[in-house]
This record gives C-alpha cells, sequence and structure tokens, in this order.
C-alpha cells in the first residue's frame, strides 16, 4: 500500500510538472503574441505618421497653388483698376441730346414756340 501511496504521489508530481510546463508554454506563447501585437501596433503608427505627412504636404501645395492664384487675380485686378477709362470723342459714340418740341392736339407745333 505504501508502494501504492509513492506511485500515486510520482504520478502527482508528474502531472504537477507537466501542468507547469504547460502553464510556462502558454506563458511564452502569450509572450510571443503580445510581442507580434505590439510590432503591429508599431507599423500601423508609423504608417499612420507617414500617411498623416502626406497628406499635409498635398495640403500645403495646394495651398500654395491656392495663395499663387490669389496672387495672380490680385495683381491682374490692380491691372485693371489702373487701366484709365478714356473714351473718343468720336460724333458716333457721342450722344446728343434729342430736341423736343411740344405739340399740340391737332400735330402741329405750338404758336407759343414761335412768340419772340
Amino acid at each position: 500500500m505504501q508502494e501504492e501511496m509513492k506511485k500515486g504521489q510520482e504520478e502527482l508530481k508528474e502531472g504537477q510538472e507537466e501542468l507547469k510546463e504547460g502553464q510556462e508554454e502558454l506563458k511564452n506563447q502569450i509572450q510571443g503574441v503580445k510581442g507580434m501585437i505590439e510590432e503591429v501596433k508599431d507599423k500601423i503608427q508609423r504608417k499612420t505618421k507617414e500617411v498623416e505627412g502626406k497628406v499635409q504636404k498635398k495640403i500645403e501645395e495646394v495651398e500654395e497653388k491656392i495663395q499663387g492664384k490669389i496672387g495672380d487675380i490680385e495683381k491682374r485686378l490692380s491691372e485693371f483698376e489702373n487701366i484709365p477709362i478714356s473714351f473718343s470723342a468720336s460724333p458716333e459714340l457721342m450722344y446728343s441730346r434729342p430736341t423736343v418740341m411740344p405739340l399740340t392736339f391737332d400735330g402741329q407745333t405750338s404758336s407759343a414756340d414761335f412768340k419772340t
């Protein structure tokens, strides 16, 4: 009976050792997975920063182009403001005021216009 107890204790110890080995193996696997997660996390952060940098660069390029276009428009506008407005005095372009003669009810010129 003592032999059976010793044998049972040895089996129990072996089982405990196997359990400890299994736990250690699981811990190592968990640590490996954690390490992989950290690597992926770092890669994602690097890529995110890279994309943010590219987007910021494009935004700055577009802002520069817009500022250039605004500058061109302002320059052209100031050129138009500085152009003197002059009209030629040609007879075709001059405005002539029409002469209005009051008419009587019968369509004839009023006699009041001929009084001196």
